[in-house]
């Protein structure tokens, strides 16, 4: 592993935003994506990256680790008794009442409710953009696996997307 040359910390830099998408699809949370964002950049400035890497995939598979060692470490945590309770702060504003956000807590309802590993594939695809070559890359599994992940995602949020769901 070596330093990152300036040419890759441009290349991380110009992919953060969708780095971010990224890590909000794995934790559901912009806090939790924030703290995830910043521990993947962390990591890829401390640890570097192998001669010839591509910065922003290198960093797409650093986040995947680490949101994996969080899980991890929070079955861990779960095993105690919290001894300091979660504060949130979620009183619904007016603007969170309006019919576009309404939409937006149905489809993210529907993505909740598919399988990680198939909200993962259809986040990097179609949200993000990535070739079915590069999200595979990132996720470490055949091509193939990401077609057929993606084919399963699509199919499932056509069951579970309620565009109707005024309960939001």
């Amino acid at each position: 592993m070596r330093a990152l040359s300036e040419l890759q910390r441009d290349v991380l830099l110009a992919g953060l935003g969708g780095l971010r998408k990224f890590c909000f699809s794995l934790t559901g949370s912009a806090a939790d994506a924030d703290d995830l964002l910043q521990t993947t950049v962390e990591r890829v400035l401390d640890k570097g990256m192998p001669e010839g890497a591509h910065a922003v995939k290198w960093a797409y598979r650093i986040c995947k680790n680490a949101w994996i060692d969080e899980l991890r470490s929070r079955q861990v945590r779960d095993r105690y008794p919290r001894l300091v309770g979660e504060q949130w702060n979620e009183a619904p504003s007016a603007e969170q009442t309006a019919n576009g956000e309404r939409e937006i807590a149905a489809v993210s309802d529907a993505l909740e409710k598919i399988p990680r590993d198939q909200r993962l594939a259809l986040t990097l695809v179609a949200m993000e953009g990535k070739t079915y070559a590069e999200a595979a890359q990132i996720l470490e599994v055949p091509v193939g696996t990401i077609m057929s992940r993606i084919a399963r995602a699509r199919r499932n949020l056509l069951e579970t997307y309620d565009p109707s769901n005024e309960n939001k």
